[in-house]
């Protein structure tokens, strides 16, 4: 064999096993890695206290996925004060009783929630190199349809112990002497999204005494955040682009499965100046489930009044 071929054989068996290698990794370790992403943020108002917000997305639960309860099991134990769930949470109707197992600890905590596409409609298996494309949806996907999952099911069960859904509609929470508003849309990947009327008709104005307003969607489409921003959010939390799902080094997420910028789809950004959480998830539905570079993460927003100024 000439030089020249004996190296590109070489060459493309190497290339042939990292991309094995990178399979099994995706498939069978880094699904399973959760993590606890910890924030701080300085957004209360001067003189409130300190509070933790849990943020849990894209769930995908299974019934006998035990690692993953195991996890949210575990979350419990942080304690937060404020529990934000922007959907996906399952993958078959099955798992609706196992997760509200798993979740009950913290659904007896203050806590809000919207639905994604993943709560209404069974999981199916799609062609990867869809996602490459400008709109990665299917024709037909933002027509009206029947739920084929009982999102209404799971809609009690989410709300049961008190939690707010925040489906097309504001909602208030008092933490201790702070006032959260609320304001959430149903998926606004399924072009459900229905900005709910400002509960004062006067224009929004910056938070003012002890009062932080929150953003809350399941996909993180422009229209939407730029619709929770002229609603004068102080924070806005969302989920659905699995961090990418799939994200190479130096090049970070290759798609995001809606319209935000791909350097946004994972993590804390910023979108006109309001801080924003897009949480990579903790699933991946069952036809795709894998990762690679980001692994399933539930997110810890310590939110805090600014620094005191110092004294001269």
């Amino acid at each position: 064999m000439r030089p020249a071929l004996a190296a590109a054989g070489a060459v493309g068996g190497l290339g042939l096993g990292a991309g094995a290698a990178a399979h099994v990794w995706a498939r069978h370790v880094e699904i399973h890695r959760f993590t606890l992403r910890e924030l701080e943020l300085r957004i209360l108002p001067p003189g409130a206290r300190t509070i933790r917000v849990l943020h849990l997305s894209d769930i995908h639960l299974l019934p006998d996925q035990q690692r993953k309860l195991d996890f949210l099991d575990h979350l419990s134990l942080l304690r937060p004060h404020l529990v934000i769930d922007t959907g996906d949470n399952i993958a078959s109707a099955a798992a609706i009783p196992v997760l509200a197992q798993a979740l009950e600890p913290l659904l007896r905590r203050p806590g809000a929630f919207v639905h994604g596409s993943n709560d209404m409609f069974e999981p199916m298996p799609k062609n990867p190199a869809r996602y490459l494309l400008p709109d990665s949806r299917p024709a037909g996907l933002t027509d009206p349809r029947e739920p084929t999952l009982p999102v209404g099911e799971l809609t009690e069960r989410l709300s049961e112990h008190g939690w707010k859904d925040l489906t097309n509609t504001r909602a208030s929470i008092e933490l201790g002497g702070l006032e959260v508003r609320l304001v959430g849309v149903d998926d606004p990947h399924l072009e459900l999204d229905e900005m709910p009327a400002p509960a004062d008709p006067s224009p929004p104005l910056p938070a003012h005494g002890n009062v932080l307003r929150l953003g809350v969607a399941h996909a993180p489409y422009r229209r939407v955040l730029d619709s929770f921003v002229a609603d004068g959010a102080d924070l806005i939390l969302a989920g659905h682009t699995h961090g990418g799902q799939l994200r190479l080094p130096g090049v970070g997420a290759l798609v995001t499965n809606c319209d935000i910028p791909r350097q946004q789809a994972r993590g804390l950004s910023t979108w006109q100046g309001v801080p924003l959480n897009v949480s990579a998830g903790l699933g991946a539905s069952p036809y795709s489930n894998y990762r690679l570079f980001t692994p399933p993460e539930a997110t810890l927003l310590t939110l805090r009044a600014p620094k005191p100024s110092p004294v001269s």
